[in-house]
């Protein structure tokens, strides 16, 4: 399904900052590169993301389906207002801090045209202890998730440049419909054989989460 109605603009690109240590017990790699922060102009992106970002364990984030990472600034300032703080751009880890689009609600496989790149939406961001323990607030991980107001992951299809200020045009939205926030919380779970029926190129991480969907599902009818 073709639509170029939705819109919305990129109000920051946000790179690592610095490398942060971590406690012992939190993070295998011992150091993370959640810290990231508005960067000025244009910035290219490649297949694996922003030129000057990269992520410390390789293990449980980056790679093709993970290289670019985008929050709604409607959620950001809503958690803002939750917790009595301003959350600039960059505060939740993300590359793309996005005005005007439902991000959460972006459908998988849903496509981005901003400038002369193009990005797909290709899974929800699922919290971690890496981020309660940068985020300084208690319970952190439970209320993101109870929110599920996760942002998305996006795959680069096709590499280019983009700044703050840009539009973000969408392009393409699959039929099957499935977005992001359904896929975090597994509330529809027959739904979520639709995504893997539709979209051939979702990672082995988004089928692990639909099977553990619908193996808790099935646990829960028998």
């Amino acid at each position: 399904m073709k639509t170029s109605v939705r819109t919305g603009r990129v109000l920051a690109v946000c790179i690592v900052h610095a490398e942060i240590d971590l406690p012992p017990k939190i993070g295998r790699a011992g150091r993370t590169a959640i810290d990231k922060r508005p960067v000025a102009g244009r910035i290219a992106v490649g297949a694996l993301g922003f030129d000057g970002d990269h992520v410390c364990d390789t293990v449980n984030h980056g790679g093709v389906h993970q290289a670019v990472y985008a929050y709604a600034q409607e959620d950001a300032a809503r958690w803002g207002d939750e917790l009595g703080r301003t959350l600039d751009a960059g505060w939740f880890g993300e590359n793309l801090r996005i005005a005007g689009l439902p991000v959460s609600d972006a459908v998988i496989g849903e496509r981005w045209r901003i400038g002369n790149t193009v990005l797909e939406v290709s899974a929800p961001r699922v919290p971690c202890a890496t981020f309660q323990h940068h985020s300084g607030e208690p319970h952190w991980v439970k209320r993101f998730t109870q929110q599920s107001d996760t942002g998305a992951y996006l795959r680069v299809l096709s590499e280019g440049t983009i700044g703050a200020g840009d539009e973000v045009h969408v392009d393409h939205v699959p039929a099957h419909g499935v977005t992001v926030r359904e896929l975090f919380t597994g509330a529809a779970p027959d739904r979520l054989a639709l995504l893997l029926a539709h979209e051939p190129t979702v990672s082995d991480d988004v089928r692990m989460q639909v099977d553990r969907h619908a193996r808790r599902t099935k646990g829960v009818r028998s």
